[in-house]
C-alpha cells in the first residue's frame, strides 16, 4: 500500500471529516471519514462514483449480546464480501463505544479481500470515532 497523499483533517462547518488517497493493488483509493451528529460516513472509491452503498448498525436487546444490521441500499446486492465489510467497521465503532449507525458507499473496481483489507485498514487510520 503507498499513499498518495497525506490525510486531513477537517472539523469546521458543516461536517467533521478526515480525506486521504492511496494505492491499492495499483489502483488510486480515495477514503472520506465524515462524522456527522447522528451518523458517520465512510466513502471510499476508486472509480470516482459511489457505487455500493450499505446501511450498518448495532441492535442493543435488553438481555442478549447486541447483533449488527447490516443491509444494502443501492448497489451489488451479490457481494458478501461488501457486507463483511460493513459489518466489521460497524463493529469496530461499537467496540470503540460509540452506537452511531454507519453510511458506507463503495466504488471499487476490486472486491478482493485482500483490498477490502487494506481498505479497512485506512479506514481505521483515518477514523473520527
Amino acid at each position: 500500500m503507498n499513499t498518495a497523499s497525506t490525510s486531513t483533517l477537517t472539523t469546521h462547518f458543516p461536517v467533521g471529516h478526515k480525506k486521504t488517497s492511496v494505492v491499492i493493488k495499483e489502483n488510486k483509493t480515495d477514503v472520506i471519514v465524515c462524522r456527522y451528529d447522528d451518523y458517520f460516513m465512510v466513502m471510499v472509491t476508486q472509480l470516482g462514483c459511489v457505487g455500493t452503498i450499505i446501511h450498518a448498525r448495532k441492535e442493543e436487546g435488553v438481555l442478549v449480546d447486541p447483533t449488527f444490521s447490516v443491509v444494502v441500499i443501492f448497489g451489488k446486492r451479490d457481494e458478501p464480501l461488501l457486507v463483511a465489510f460493513g459489518r466489521q467497521l460497524i463493529e469496530h465503532i461499537s467496540l470503540c463505544g460509540s452506537s452511531r449507525p454507519l453510511v458506507l458507499t463503495l466504488g471499487l473496481k476490486d472486491h478482493s479481500p485482500g483490498t477490502l483489507k487494506e481498505i479497512i485498514s485506512v479506514v481505521l487510520e483515518n477514523r473520527l470515532w
